[in-house]
């Protein structure tokens, strides 16, 4: 099992930047997880954000957040993030931690999910 809790949200004016932070515990040890950040805003499917691999050398990125957004990781600390610049308004939405043995873009790729964070960007 892992738990996964995701901080950092707020409000933001458009153009601004925030940092999101996901800590991992649990018996599964983190290094062996590939991370992943997904969003959902209402009436909206979730949407793939980023996605990262256990030891951190390999990244994705959704088309709608290329440039903008980068996600990392810091093994020693169990902790994923996504640093999230250049904010739009449509960049609004829940942003929800994953991880898995195995991930990529789609969310049943994911096991473990967090609870979310919400992010709204004014304009």
């Amino acid at each position: 099992q892992v738990q996964l809790v995701e901080s950092g949200g707020g409000l933001v004016q458009a153009g601004g930047s925030l940092r999101l932070s996901c800590v991992a515990a649990g018996r599964t040890p983190f290094s062996t997880l590939v991370m992943g950040w997904f969003r959902q805003s209402p009436g909206k499917e979730r949407e793939f954000v980023a996605a990262i691999s256990w030891s951190g050398n390999s990244t994705i990125h959704g088309d709608p957040v290329k440039g903008r957004f980068t996600i990392s990781r810091d093994n020693a600390k169990s902790t994923a993030y996504l640093q999230m610049n250049s904010l739009k308004p449509e960049d609004t939405a829940v942003y929800y931690c994953a991880a898995g043995r195995v991930g990529g873009g789609s969310w049943n790729e994911y096991n473990y999910w967090g609870r979310g964070t919400q992010v709204t960007v004014s304009s």
